[in-house]
């Protein structure tokens, strides 16, 4: 075999090679990026509408994943869950007279039952992330009903506003307490977070704060 031929193999095996390496690369990105839309569900497309570029989207959350897996996560007893539902139980009773704290209330319980569990609690953003990794449904709700709060801490969220941040801060408490989501619970907490004083009930304006 002449020289120049076996350039020219040794050419054609080097390119082959990199053909092969390219597709099991490509193959595995989008492995990767459909088991991290699965697992993300509507995570990933708010990342996604985040970033706008698929490959960081992917590179985010693997790393989220990555983080979740060193942070020491423990189960509540059942003595800590009954505590937690008592004083959940008394954010909603608070509501009916008082939702500005009530979801004051709300957002602080949150705080500390995540604490409980064993989650960074120090950077609201981190929170959230870490807690997508377990919840990225309840995670969407989570973010809304924080922005409510601090909304409402500058006077500028209306009494429907305030009525479903509560009922968004319930469903993460939810699960961190490990509770399967149950439909018809859901509604009857909604019907009692709705019960709501007449002045303020069916989108009646609020008091004009000074």
């Amino acid at each position: 075999m002449s020289s120049t031929t076996l350039i020219v193999v040794v050419v054609v095996v080097v390119i082959v090679v990199l053909g092969l390496a390219a597709f099991a690369w490509s193959t595995a990105g989008r492995r990767r990026s459909a088991r991290l839309r699965e697992r993300f569900g509507p995570e990933y497309e708010h990342q996604l509408a985040r970033t706008d570029d698929p490959a960081e989207t992917d590179r985010v959350l693997a790393e989220r994943e990555k983080r979740h897996r060193s942070i020491k996560l423990r189960d509540l007893d059942d003595r800590e869950r009954a505590t937690f539902e008592r004083r959940w139980t008394d954010v909603q009773r608070e509501f009916v007279d008082d939702p500005d704290q009530a979801v004051q209330h709300a957002d602080a319980l949150v705080d500390e039952v995540m604490s409980a569990r064993g989650y960074p609690v120090d950077d609201f953003e981190q929170r959230a992330a870490d807690v997508s990794v377990d919840h990225p449904v309840v995670v969407q709700r989570y973010r809304e009903a924080r922005r409510t709060a601090e909304a409402n801490r500058q006077r500028k969220a209306d009494t429907e506003e305030l009525r479903r941040a509560v009922t968004n801060y319930r469903e993460l408490v939810d699960a961190l307490l490990g509770h399967e989501p149950d439909h018809g619970r859901g509604a009857a907490r909604s019907e009692r977070v709705n019960d709501t004083p007449p002045d303020r009930a069916n989108g009646a304006p609020r008091e004009t704060r000074t």
